[in-house]
């Protein structure tokens, strides 16, 4: 109960910090789907170059927080939009594959276990590679592995091969803010995605499915998803984070 009233004052605040924040070009927006709503931020594949992942600092030690992140921006750069991209131990670090500007920061792992990303099929968010964007099933992505500029790994899949990840259920009474990315069939474009209330599993991998269109999705988080995204006056805060995603560019 109080966690859950923490997280609300918590976003509740961002919204209210977020109306200082500069604005940037139009990447998120808020939209519903089967009477949910979310909030929505869209990658097109000449953008690519300009996604980023962040795990640590200059300083060596996890930055754990958007305003970290910008911290590190150089002059000239604004944030455009990020979220948490993966699920960590309690130092922070990655629980599975984390690749950042080509280099592996933290290996594959392709075995099952406890938890939502032990919920195999699990999977692997690639960008850069002979595809802009790609979600790949994690034991797939291990035995034919691509180049990829970016990885990270997660689980469980939300969507696999345009079917709903098997042990989703109905009418779970599982529900929590949940985050995620799918890929457009082509490639073209990755879909960041983010419940504005808690949701099932289902309900959020039928975001992807039915409402973007998407034939892979994967999830990020559940319980500490969190979204900077000055298009919708969001600057989450609470728990600290591990591996976070987002897009940079110029000021607007």
């Amino acid at each position: 109960m109080w966690t859950e009233l923490s997280r609300r004052l918590g976003v509740a605040v961002g919204m209210l910090m977020a109306l200082a924040i500069p604005a940037s070009a139009q990447t998120c927006e808020r939209m519903e789907h089967d009477g949910q709503g979310y909030v929505l931020c869209r990658v097109e594949a000449a953008q690519e170059p300009a996604l980023r992942l962040w795990q640590d600092g200059p300083d060596g030690r996890p930055l754990r927080n958007f305003a970290n992140v910008r911290a590190t921006l150089d002059d000239g750069e604004a944030l455009a939009f990020a979220m948490n991209a993966g699920m960590f131990h309690p130092d922070y670090r990655p629980v599975g594959l984390l690749v950042i500007d080509g280099h592996e920061e933290s290996g594959i792992v392709t075995g099952g276990g406890g938890g939502n990303f032990g919920m195999l099929p699990n999977g692997v968010f690639c960008t850069g590679g002979d595809r802009p964007f790609r979600v790949i099933e994690s034991r797939s992505f291990a035995a034919d592995r691509p180049g990829c500029r970016l990885a990270t790994q997660s689980g469980p899949m939300l969507v696999i091969d345009g079917e709903l990840h098997p042990r989703f259920l109905v009418d779970s009474d599982s529900r929590y803010i949940r985050n995620g990315v799918g890929v457009s069939p082509d490639g073209q474009t990755a879909f960041f995605a983010i419940s504005s209330r808690p949701v099932t599993f289902h309900e959020f991998g039928r975001l992807f499915r039915d409402g973007l269109g998407v034939r892979d999705a994967l999830y990020f988080d559940g319980s500490i998803s969190r979204l900077f995204a000055p298009d919708v006056n969001r600057a989450d805060f609470g728990r600290s984070m591990g591996p976070i995603i987002g897009l940079v560019g110029a000021p607007g």
